[in-house]
């Protein structure tokens, strides 16, 4: 199974995520499929940049989108349906 998910990047204390495309059993920080983007939370306002077209053909191939992505794609009006609830501890 395709996924499309965070992968960390950056320094300790600034994080920095890039959006990949790869398997969902593989490590994050593992060789991906393709790089869609990234995402800078510490930004003000939060940096997102991706590739739609991209991000819309892999979605169409079956891709699974993680729960933290897709309210991100979802704010940018990338895909259109409900939220999903992301929890942390």
């Amino acid at each position: 199974m395709i996924s499309i998910r965070l992968s960390r990047i950056g320094t300790r204390r600034a994080p920095v995520y890039r959006i990949v495309v790869m398997p969902k059993h593989r490590d994050p920080w593992a060789i991906c499929n393709e790089i869609l983007g990234h995402y800078n939370p510490r930004k003000n306002p939060r940096e997102l940049v991706v590739k739609a077209d991209r991000v819309k053909y892999w979605i169409g191939k079956g891709a699974e989108v993680s729960d933290t992505v897709w309210n991100l794609f979802i704010d940018e009006k990338i895909v259109e349906g409900k939220k999903r609830g992301v929890t942390t501890l």
